[in-house]
């Protein structure tokens, strides 16, 4: 039987507020991390979640993530990700930076759920 965790997008004012909300609803003991690929380790099964990933998240007022998770949002993550990243990294980043602050290029909310979508194909419900 399928699992179905709920995620309560009207709580989502942020990233940190998502990894907040998910937590508490997807399992992996109430917390799993706080970033991108340790999100993506928890959809895989087994962090709290089922073994055999027979499980779906429901995105409920997920328009209001959506808006909030926005470009804004995107470039305030990748700030703080330009100043502790790699040397190496850095030009990357900043190009990935002044695109959000254009308003273009995936947003906050598209990395949530391009994630779900490549670790839980065909789990996504959003509301």
């Amino acid at each position: 039987m399928t699992v179905r965790y709920v995620v309560d997008g009207s709580r989502v004012k942020t990233l940190e507020d998502f990894w907040q909300v998910a937590g508490e609803s997807i399992g992996c003991g109430g917390y799993f991390g706080r970033n991108l690929d340790a999100f993506a380790d928890c959809l895989r099964g087994g962090f709290g979640t089922p073994d055999d990933g027979d499980f779906m998240i429901e995105w409920r007022d997920h328009e209001v993530s959506r808006q909030n998770l926005g470009h804004h949002e995107a470039a305030r993550q990748l700030e703080m990700w330009l100043a502790r990243c790699h040397p190496t990294n850095k030009d990357h980043m900043a190009v990935r930076l002044a695109e959000a602050r254009a308003g273009r290029g995936p947003t906050a909310f598209d990395w949530l759920v391009e994630i779900i979508e490549e670790e839980l194909p065909g789990g996504l419900l959003l509301r």
